[in-house]
């Protein structure tokens, strides 16, 4: 049967779903945030061994979890404060062919502070051989609406950057955000430099290629976007949070709510997912 174990990772406490097949999650209480995904013997997350562990600082790499805000686009602090704050595990179902795992975090005088909305959000991990699943759930406990953006925002692991390809978006919309150009996306997208654009999401899994196999990445229709990010060599020198070759062992693909924001009437829900599969 599989196993569920309470963990500690660089000083947070984390949860490890493990499958008898030896595939594995470790997510964090801080964030909800997956920091390690092992399928078939491989690690598929990128996670920075730059990271504070303070239980405060954002977390690089693996899945933050970004909420209510993508990004700088609003008023909270850069990609919103979900990320930094403490969730609970809640629930869990195991059983040997599929199991998961779930973690809320609900509003609270504190969040009120810098954000005026009541909610409860949950994150449900769903582990199956050579398969991961994140769905995002939205509870709006207020008596006003709710607006969000934001994005499961998936670190990879990649062997190679120069070596690495995503396949699956050509001819969608994208807007390259390093240049400033609006265009249609290529059949097959190569990264040699920094690289940061945003795309119409598409309705067919998208293919990520690198040295040692591939992966399927899957996205519910209820994120209308789909972000791809390397932040290059110059780029990834002025993380502090990154090695410097940290960029050639990563790529993000994110399942994203960028330009239109989300609305949830009061006392509505919204849900949307990522799933991955090894292929």
């Amino acid at each position: 049967m599989p196993t569920l174990s309470s963990v500690n990772f660089q000083g947070l406490p984390c949860h490890q779903l493990a499958l008898p097949n030896g595939d594995s999650v470790l997510v964090a209480e801080q964030g909800a945030h997956v920091l390690s995904w092992v399928a078939q013997g491989r690690e598929r997350m990128f996670l920075s061994p730059a990271n504070k562990w303070d239980g405060r600082s954002a977390i690089r790499g693996g899945v933050p979890v970004c909420w209510p805000q993508f990004n700088m686009r609003g008023t909270l602090p850069k990609h919103g404060f979900a990320r930094n704050s403490q969730w609970q595990l809640v629930g869990s179902e195991l059983h040997a062919a599929a199991s998961q795992i779930t973690f809320e975090w609900r509003s609270s005088n504190e969040t009120r502070d810098v954000w005026p909305q009541d909610f409860v959000v949950q994150l449900s991990v769903h582990l199956s051989a050579g398969s991961l699943q994140l769905d995002l759930q939205v509870n709006n406990t207020d008596t006003q609406a709710l607006q969000f953006t934001g994005a499961l925002h998936t670190y990879f692991a990649v062997d190679d950057i120069d070596l690495t390809d995503l396949q699956g978006l050509g001819g969608l919309e994208e807007w390259d955000a390093v240049a400033d150009v609006h265009g249609m996306a290529d059949d097959v997208l190569y990264f040699d430099g920094e690289f940061d654009r945003v795309y119409t999401a598409s309705t067919q899994p998208l293919r990520l290629q690198d040295g040692q196999g591939s992966l399927l990445i899957e996205q519910s229709p209820t994120w209308a976007n789909t972000v791809v990010w390397n932040p290059g060599e110059g780029k990834c020198a002025g993380l502090a949070d990154m090695p410097r070759d940290g960029f050639a062992h990563m790529l993000c693909v994110e399942a994203a709510q960028v330009y239109t924001p989300v609305q949830v009437p009061a006392g509505g829900q919204w849900s949307g997912w990522q799933r991955l599969t090894v292929s």
